[in-house]
Order: C-alpha cells, then sequence, then structure tokens
C-alpha cells in the first residue's frame, strides 16, 4: 500500500472503527465505509492528499471504490505491497 493512503485509511478506520483492517480491493462504496453523507469530507481529504483540488464536476464514483482505484487514480501509482 502507498504510504500516501495512510490518512486516508486513518480516515475511514476512524468512521468505522469496527474494521481491523481495510483490504486494497474493498468496495468502499458499497460496504458503506464511505457514505453519502461523508463523501464531500472524503473529496477534501483526498484534495489534501493528493495537494490540489480535484474536478469534482469530471469524477465518477468508480475512481473512488476501493484503496486500490483511489491509488491508480489520484496517487499515480502502481500497486505496491
Amino acid at each position: 500500500m502507498h504510504d500516501t493512503l495512510k490518512p486516508i485509511v486513518d480516515w475511514l478506520r476512524e468512521r468505522n472503527p469496527e474494521l481491523d483492517e481495510i483490504p486494497t480491493d474493498l468496495d468502499l462504496i458499497e460496504n458503506r465505509l464511505v457514505d453519502s453523507l461523508g463523501f464531500m469530507e472524503f473529496i477534501l481529504l483526498l484534495e489534501d492528499v493528493v495537494g490540489h483540488e480535484l474536478p469534482v464536476a469530471e469524477l465518477s464514483v468508480d475512481q473512488f471504490r476501493t484503496l486500490d482505484t483511489i491509488e491508480e487514480n489520484f496517487l499515480g501509482g502502481e500497486r505496491s505491497h
């Protein structure tokens, strides 16, 4: 897992304390780790992590489904385990 995913994982764990581990391929939306109320806060966090504003109107929810897709779409990296 990319080190820059740590703040994202921490944010998800803070809101979902029952989770011990978050698999990188777990669908965060389908499993309600990110819900509609927290989605904009999640976007703001991701903007802080990547260091720039995201073009919200051009984004697809599929870009946020898993930690893997977040890493691929926003952190410019190949997965590293």
